[in-house]
């Protein structure tokens, strides 16, 4: 972090004592925007159902917040680009079919209307990807004579710095001592850099880029971008591979799960926001701009599942870069440039969605001991030894660079850890991070096989039988009747859900039928799962974590109750928001969209869900 940031940021604190810090009378509980997202792999910006930027890190999608009023508090005026529409009462959003041009549509008491098109560009271009760091929008006036406003207000150093508007002939700059940014649009100056109120009479165009020259026709610049950006997107879906049912889901989270990624790394971030509360006043706000190892392999397998095998390739070349510059422990979560650091902190001057701090930027768990990650790249990577449509197969050379892996896992599954959930005051022997190093040996088996290599296939099964042994023998509750979270102990966590998906245990199993009834009735919450019910750091969790609802339909199909699962899987989907996208959390009692936003698990479940229940096709 800068230095002019770091000196008014303070440590990153317990967030209980956050919460509990802030008087009562002043926590009004509103649930986060309605946001849709556009962006192009190296930034994204999230936009409102008015049209209203809320949310864009600059100038990637880890940067600091050019546009932060999503975390501004109540009623923030500040780090933000709107477009207000006088006696504006009705708004209408949508994507444009299979893109991530977004339209939106504001109507005013009058009848009059404008529409709003937001993208930011990718095409090919010199037989490479044009993604530069730029917004682009269109205002036209569709009814009536509308009058608007523009007000373009970004902040700089986390909220700490507005920037000084200089105008120019036909731009304005934004510039303060943490950064710049430069607007450049066909609306006259004078408009823009007061923000007052007039009539377009024609389409007029906005373009927020570096603060450079812009060095060519407005007009011609804005119908080129949109025509190709629109193409592209075309273009990428029309070789997904789509289930039968569902398809406008998965297609819109295939994009989604995309606009979360940086290109120019491979990494692909768990959410594009930060610190956004998963139940409100709870303290539970989190940075999630970063790259969690234990995503991988659901990531890879949704990637592979879709046959979007670029973005597949490029995320593990980043994994690889990853393993290859770790010479100890590999970490839990790493920057969209593995190297960067994580360091946590609190920006002071963002007080947070509705106030409901703290805002954190970096992210602690970096420094956990968590066991699972050897396990979440062995098996992502594993895709490299069966995917012949890659143009380079994974080969002897790569399986050995994984039995490092292997011995890692195979050191720590029956060490304990701060396990999935990221406990951050306590530890045990998690059933899932065993599960997940059996996984490691196990892969590393048939991998083996698959090579012809018959010592290095029985080594890895012997390791992989002897941990498998223990779970089940040592994570088995009787009286409970389930696999429990720990060894030699209790409590109901959905990850154990996953002991089928990992190969641990067989779906006829008796008992992991009776885990998967267990959790059901335990975790379950007005029709979608807990993670645990357990209080934990910060108490009792309040919120229902998205990607369990899903891991208990796959299990529910596993165990022979397809239908129950296809219920469960529609109910989730009704509970994506306007445009088909979901966050973390879903609060059990109001059915709100919590934590957040767009969140990568979620994505990864629709997608993976999706093609496990859907009907075949029909020829």
């Amino acid at each position: 972090m800068s230095d002019a940031i770091g000196s008014k940021a303070r440590a990153a604190q317990s967030p209980q004592a956050d919460a509990e810090a802030r008087p009562a009378s002043k926590r009004r509980t509103i649930a986060p925007p309605q946001l849709a997202v556009v962006g192009n792999s190296a930034v994204a910006a999230l936009i409102d159902d008015k049209a209203r930027i809320l949310w864009a890190c600059w100038p990637r999608i880890d940067g600091d917040p050019l546009f932060s009023a999503l975390l501004g508090g109540p009623d923030a005026e500040r780090g933000l680009m709107a477009i207000e529409l006088e006696g504006m009462v009705a708004s209408q959003q949508s994507y444009e079919r299979n893109t991530a041009v977004l339209v939106t549509l504001l109507t005013a008491a009058d009848g009059s209307a404008v529409r709003i098109t937001d993208f930011t560009p990718r095409f090919k271009q010199y037989d490479r990807v044009f993604r530069p760091p730029m917004l682009m929008r269109r205002i036209e006036p569709v009814a009536g004579h509308p009058r608007i406003r523009v007000l373009m207000r970004p902040t700089f150093g986390y909220g700490r710095f507005d920037g000084t508007v200089v105008p120019g002939s036909n731009h304005v700059r934004y510039v303060s001592e943490a950064g710049s940014v430069r607007l450049t649009s066909d609306i006259p100056v004078a408009y823009l850099s007061s923000g007052a109120k007039f009539a377009p009479t024609r389409p007029v165009t906005v373009v927020i880029h570096a603060d450079e020259t812009f060095p060519n026709s407005l007009e011609e610049v804005w119908w080129s971008f949109l025509r190709q950006t629109r193409q592209y997107w075309l273009d990428w879906v029309r070789y997904l591979s789509v289930p039968f049912e569902w398809q406008e889901a998965v297609i819109r989270a295939a994009i989604t799960l995309k606009l979360c990624s940086c290109e120019e790394t491979g990494a692909v971030v768990a959410a594009l926001t930060t610190s956004l509360p998963e139940a409100p006043w709870s303290g539970r706000n989190w940075d999630y701009r970063f790259c969690w190892l234990r995503d991988a392999y659901f990531t890879v397998h949704a990637l592979n599942k879709l046959g979007a095998t670029l973005t597949m390739e490029r995320f593990l070349d980043y994994m690889r870069t990853v393993a290859a510059t770790e010479t100890g422990s590999l970490k839990p979560v790493y920057g969209v440039v593995p190297s960067q650091s994580l360091d946590e902190w609190i920006a002071d001057a963002l007080p947070g969605f509705n106030g409901d701090g703290p805002v954190r930027i970096g992210n602690a768990a970096a420094e956990q001991s968590q066991h699972d990650v050897a396990g979440s790249l062995v098996l992502a990577a594993s895709h490299m030894f069966y995917d012949s449509r890659l143009p380079k197969m994974g080969d002897a050379t790569l399986f050995h660079e994984l039995e490092a892996l292997g011995e890692l896992a195979a050191a720590k599954a029956f060490e304990p850890d701060a396990g999935i959930w990221e406990y951050r005051g306590r530890k045990a022997i998690h059933t899932h991070s065993a599960a997940m190093c059996f996984a490691a040996c196990d892969r590393l088996a048939k991998i083996a096989h698959t090579l012809g290599l018959t010592e290095r296939e029985t080594y890895w099964r012997d390791h992989a039988e002897h941990i498998r042994q223990a779970i089940v023998e040592r994570a088995w509750n009787e009286k409970e009747g389930m696999f429990a979270a720990r060894f030699d102990g209790g409590g109901a966590d959905a990850s154990t859900l996953l002991l089928v998906e990992l190969g641990v245990v067989e779906p006829t199993d008796p008992r992991f039928v009776r885990t998967v009834e267990t959790l059901q009735r335990r975790l379950t919450r007005a029709g979608f799962l807990m993670r645990y019910d357990e209080a934990d750091d910060f108490g009792a969790p309040e919120t229902s974590f998205n990607i369990c609802s899903f891991w208990l339909a796959d299990a529910l199909a596993a165990i022979g109750r397809r239908e129950e699962a296809r219920e469960l899987f529609e109910a989730l989907l009704a509970r994506r928001n306007h445009v088909g996208l979901l966050s973390e959390d879903i609060d059990p009692v109001t059915g709100e969209l919590w934590g957040n936003f767009p969140q990568t698990y979620s994505m990864v479940g629709i997608i993976v869900t999706a093609m496990r229940l859907s009907r075949e096709w029909i020829h």
